[in-house]
């Protein structure tokens, strides 16, 4: 895990999300439809409609909210269907980008993730032209205090299944299999703990560093037109974002 913590972009991204919850939840509401239309309503049987929930409540999002898209996903309450597609492409230096999207109009998105790309000196490639580069995997953050030791947080994660553990300053990052990420994280909440961020996300493999003050700016300001997309739902890369960006 050494080398591959995402910790300073889910810091990004989650700080960008508690300043635009509107946006947010209506990301997370089409996420929980499209889980719910596909897999059906009852989260117990279904691990995507119980991601995508979990991943709600962890963002505060209503529970009014939460039936009201999942309603919408089985048909009690009308909807718009919605297509998951996901775009590749390259940042400025080469930079390997992934970006998902639930969209109902592909000709729209796929026409606005390829000028985000080009505005920003970068280019949208070809699916599997940079997939390659990242490894599928369940990350659940939990945020460190004082009363924490962090060996007994190890143990704890290891015998709830995780797969592996890197401590810093103020976060446990705990990685997962994704096939065994409910499961972890449901065997970690039982034992008392609670997580700022919870969600199956891509890994890269490695991180490409950006040095050129131009390629920092573009790079920074073309994930942020992307997330503000309303038809994307994550945005994947391999840059080493430095801490102290101002994003």
């Amino acid at each position: 895990m050494a080398g591959h913590s995402k910790w300073a972009n889910i810091k990004h991204r989650k700080g960008r999300q508690d300043a635009k919850k509107a946006k947010v939840f209506t990301k997370l509401a089409r996420a929980i439809t499209v889980a719910a239309k596909e897999g059906g309503g009852d989260p117990e049987y279904n691990a995507d409609l119980n991601n995508a929930i979990e991943k709600a409540k962890a963002n505060n999002m209503p529970n009014d909210n939460i039936d009201r898209a999942i309603k919408k996903g089985t048909g009690d309450l009308e909807g718009v269907s919605y297509e998951e597609i996901t775009y590749e492409g390259y940042g400025p230096n080469g930079v390997a980008v992934m970006v998902q999207c639930l969209t109902d109009n592909k000709n729209r998105t796929a026409a606005d993730i390829r000028h985000y790309f080009s505005k920003y000196n970068g280019n949208l490639g070809a699916n599997g032209c940079v997939s390659f580069m990242f490894d599928r995997k369940g990350i659940l953050i939990i945020d460190r205090d004082e009363d924490m030791d962090e060996e007994e947080v190890m143990m704890a994660v290891l015998e709830a299944g995780g797969e592996d553990f890197e401590a810093g300053e103020e976060y446990f990052e705990v990685t997962t299999a994704p096939e065994n990420f409910a499961e972890v994280r449901d065997n970690l909440k039982e034992s008392g703990f609670k997580f700022s961020t919870a969600e199956v996300s891509f890994i890269p493999q490695n991180e490409t560093k950006l040095t050129d003050e131009t390629d920092i700016k573009n790079m920074s300001r073309m994930i942020d037109a992307i997330e503000d997309n309303d038809d994307v739902q994550e945005v994947w890369h391999n840059w080493d974002m430095p801490e102290d960006l101002d994003m």
